[in-house]
């Protein structure tokens, strides 16, 4: 698609862009940090990568062993 474009094509999507990304709400890092660790450690009880999958819920579990005669 950019190919097809002309330089003055391209520079006026990209002005639009940074005008757009211009109106975006920006937020301290200090105070954003703050609200991912809080939400984090509220839902940590709901992550099946902190707790695991039960055993017969798990989709990938295998189904039998290797025998070797």
């Amino acid at each position: 698609m950019a190919r097809d474009m002309s330089d003055k094509e391209l520079l006026k999507m990209e002005l639009e862009q940074l005008q757009k990304e211009v109106k975006n709400e920006r937020m301290p890092i200090s105070t954003t940090a703050k609200e991912l660790a809080d939400w984090v450690e509220a839902h940590v009880g709901e992550d099946p990568l902190v707790k695991g999958v039960p055993e017969d819920k798990n989709p990938y579990k295998e189904k039998g062993g290797c025998v070797i005669t």
